[in-house]
């Protein structure tokens, strides 16, 4: 390589370095508002409550206004499509889901968005768990006793959800396919109504979101027989775990992710992500989280990625295997 063209490379790289570095040091403008897209309603459910969390925690660190827009519909596919087409500029992001970042590309026909091509991870922010409970009137006080009810009465037990392909219904399927039992599945719009006819018996039993079912837990309404973690959610302390019960595939979530549009400068990137990181770990933040049954998680891009990338082969899996589609 002749000398010329050595130093020409090396310029150019020094180049890159010096606005990758002055870009660290300047971002953000504080003249200008970051803006964080959230693909549901607002008005209090659980990832607009987060989202708003993280939005003022960001807001005092990076000292400047963070500004959530709330964009729903088709199961979030219009606000992740929306934020897909944002200029990558340090000013818009994404804040999501499971549902939508992980389950929709096998659910749909077809969405206007690629989860891992047209967006950048920054950092995993939490984890609700979904709960095994079931009606009071089922003769069984452990998930192991469940099974084997299930399985000597194939197609008798309901159980609720909130829509096809929602959180609680994959879970549902999940545990059908690991378990080798037979349920039937009762969809319903409104949570609320579900746990009603749930406590009614109804329908036996929900793969219910902790935060949605908690309440009734500690009122004796239900019963709870697992949470589907790794680990036990601090809203119910005292409720096992599908891990420690001898169930390690039994694990299911609705995860929350904050990602940037597809090449957003990395230094940029790596400032949120540390951002986020120290909001994850601060006592009072993680209290607020414990509060509404949510667990803290974080970590760098590089776990993110690889969490979708396992996220979207396991429900991909079991969406296949029970049938499921959505339009």
């Amino acid at each position: 390589m002749r000398l010329s063209t050595k130093l020409l490379i090396s310029s150019t790289a020094l180049l890159s370095s010096l606005s990758f570095s002055v870009l660290a040091s300047t971002w953000p403008n504080t003249d200008k508002a970051i803006q964080i897209t959230v693909p549901a309603p607002g008005g209090g459910g659980t990832g607009d409550t987060i989202a708003r969390m993280l939005s003022e925690q960001l807001a005092l660190r990076l000292k400047t206004s963070v500004i959530i827009e709330n964009k729903p519909g088709a199961n979030g596919n219009i606000g992740a499509t929306a934020a897909a087409k944002y200029a990558p500029d340090g000013y818009r992001f994404l804040f999501s889901w499971a549902g939508t970042l992980a389950v929709n590309k096998s659910l749909y026909a077809s969405i206007n968005y690629d989860p891992q091509k047209d967006f950048d991870p920054i950092a995993l922010i939490c984890d609700v768990p979904n709960i095994l409970v079931v009606n009071n009137d089922q003769p069984v006080k452990s998930i192991q006793e469940f099974i084997a009810y299930a399985k000597t009465n194939p197609g008798k037990l309901n159980f609720g959800s909130t829509g096809i392909g929602s959180s609680m219904h994959l879970a549902g399927e999940l545990f059908m396919r690991e378990t080798a039992t037979k349920m039937v599945h009762v969809p319903y719009n409104a949570p609320g109504t579900a746990t009603t006819n749930l406590i009614a018996n109804e329908i036996q039993t929900m793969f219910q979101l902790v935060p949605g079912i908690a309440g009734q837990v500690k009122a004796n309404k239900v019963r709870a027989l697992a949470i589907m973690s790794p680990t036990r959610s601090p809203a119910l302390p005292d409720v096992p775990t599908t891990a420690e019960l001898g169930f390690p595939k039994l694990m299911s979530s609705t995860w929350f992710a904050l990602l940037a549009p597809a090449g957003t400068p990395k230094p940029i990137i790596d400032k949120m992500n540390t951002e986020v990181n120290q909001i994850l770990r601060d006592p009072a933040f993680k209290q607020k989280l414990a509060d509404i049954g949510a667990t803290p998680m974080g970590g760098a891009p590089a776990e993110l990625a690889k969490h979708l990338s396992a996220e979207l082969e396991k429900w991909g899996a079991v969406i296949k295997a029970a049938g499921i589609k959505n339009q």
